[in-house]
């Protein structure tokens, strides 16, 4: 494509659109990647310039982009049925995935409910979790506890039950109040792993033994905590912290949006430690990376105390536009079969073994803190000083710096503060993925070891 054209929707790009997460101001001074095209693991500008997609267009890419088996699946959907409500209706699609996720499920998750995004999922199953107890008359269970970091969307709800302050404190006087308890960092722990597992399940059981009588849910991202910097549970942490809710009769809401559908190595990071919560929240990869829809999983207990005569009044009002939409469903099934063909999991678990053991050239660098990771989910913790582990202040932009050299070199991710991300398509090759990890190796050292440094 032309410079002229390049500068065109540059232009446009700048007068009308607001991105997210993003700061306008800085967006506003330099030139925008604008991306035309996808092909397997790789995006392409308007320019031509090609990129690795390191981050897999937010962590939900599974496949890559343009692969034909998916393509197909929602052609051949849309010659039959676009979008049909599910509001007292059904699809063929919506009713053949929510068969498919059940067997995938942990057991116990019997019913299905979508949405469209990973944070109306959480509001759902916020919203399922008060009515369950306030249609059963237990009218005191109405707070919810969640873990410190973490992040669970950006609508109302999703955001009461967030916990990272530069995203979510300028609107705490819009939200209901949560009890906060230690995701466990074993990094920043003064007794390592073991210290942060016993903080975290401390703070839990003390919080339960005093106010179990007034909560309906704990939530948690299961094994990996994601925007907070992809900080790893100790294994067990997760199976006591739901052994401990189960004890004390609190629901137990897993939020496997960014960790489901292999993502961790298994199908669902609570299959790694046998977890069968109560409400599980899934979304990103459920498609393959192709369209929005989420769902809510939800035991058959959950829907029971919804299931009454007309007139109890105890119907689960919520639903939205798009719910369970055909061509997002079928799109989904397509992917969930090209897990099963090309037997993605066992792939998934030799790539992460591949990805760990290239990673480790970057373990004795000067500022490289901590590599983190569980299956194809990576965070590299940057920090000033190695044997203090001194962070490096916000203002140093010391992740962003990373990913923009990066992105010189073809390769696109995003920071987390002082974290940087690798969250690779689940189909990379591991070719492809020695090429991208040689990238960003080389940014992170360019960066903080660098002239510039």
């Amino acid at each position: 494509m032309s410079l002229q054209y390049y500068e065109r929707l540059s232009n446009k790009n700048k007068a009308y659109l607001w991105h997210p997460f993003t700061q306008m101001k800085d967006y506003n001074r330099s030139d925008p990647l604008i991306i035309e095209r996808g092909e397997g693991v790789r995006l392409f500008d308007v320019q031509g310039n090609a990129y690795f997609d390191g981050f897999s267009s937010v962590w939900l890419n599974v496949h890559g982009h343009n692969i034909p088996e998916l393509n197909k699946a929602i052609t051949d959907q849309l010659g039959q049925l676009a979008h049909s409500t599910l509001l007292g209706m059904a699809n063929v699609p919506a009713i053949e995935l929510a068969e498919k996720l059940i067997q995938l499920a942990p057991s116990g998750l019997n019913k299905v409910f979508y949405s469209d995004s990973g944070a109306t999922g959480v509001e759902i199953a916020i919203k399922m979790a008060f009515q369950y107890w306030h249609n059963q008359g237990c009218h005191q269970k109405k707070s919810f506890i969640t873990m410190n970091q973490a992040y669970h969307g950006d609508t109302i709800g999703a955001v009461s039950v967030g916990a990272i302050p530069l995203y979510h404190d300028v609107f705490r006087p819009m939200l209901f109040p949560s009890h906060t308890i230690p995701y466990p960092y074993a990094y920043r722990h003064k007794d390592g792993a073991a210290g942060a597992k016993e903080a975290t399940l401390t703070a839990l059981r003390t919080l339960l033994e005093t106010r179990s009588e007034e909560v309906a849910a704990l939530i948690v991202e299961p094994i990996v905590q994601g925007a907070s910097g992809i900080i790893v549970m100790p294994p067990g942490c997760l199976r006591e912290m739901a052994l401990l809710c189960r004890q004390y009769d609190v629901l137990f809401i897993a939020d496997e949006v960014a960790t489901g559908f292999g993502r961790t190595g298994a199908m669902f990071a609570c299959d790694l430690e046998g977890v069968s919560p109560d409400l599980m929240v899934i979304g990103k990869g459920l498609t393959g990376g192709y369209l929005p829809v989420a769902a809510t999983l939800a035991t058959d207990e959950i829907y029971d105390a919804f299931y009454a005569d007309y007139e109890e009044q105890k119907t689960f009002f919520h639903g939205h536009s798009f719910t369970g939409n055909p061509l997002g469903c079928a799109v989904a099934i397509a992917s969930l079969k090209l897990f099963e063909e090309r037997n993605l999991l066992t792939t998934v678990r030799t790539n992460a073994s591949f990805v760990e053991r290239k990673l480790h050239m970057l373990t004795e660098r000067p500022h490289v803190g901590e590599i983190r990771q569980k299956g194809l989910m990576i965070g590299i913790e940057l920090v000033r000083d190695k044997a203090s582990r001194e962070p490096y202040d916000w203002a140093d932009r010391i992740g962003v710096r990373v990913t923009m050299r990066a992105r010189e070199l073809g390769l696109l991710t995003r920071p987390l503060g002082n974290v940087v991300v690798f969250i690779p398509p689940l189909a990379s090759t591991s070719d492809e993925l020695d090429a991208m990890l040689d990238i960003l190796a080389e940014s992170i050292i360019d960066v903080t070891e660098g002239d510039a440094a």
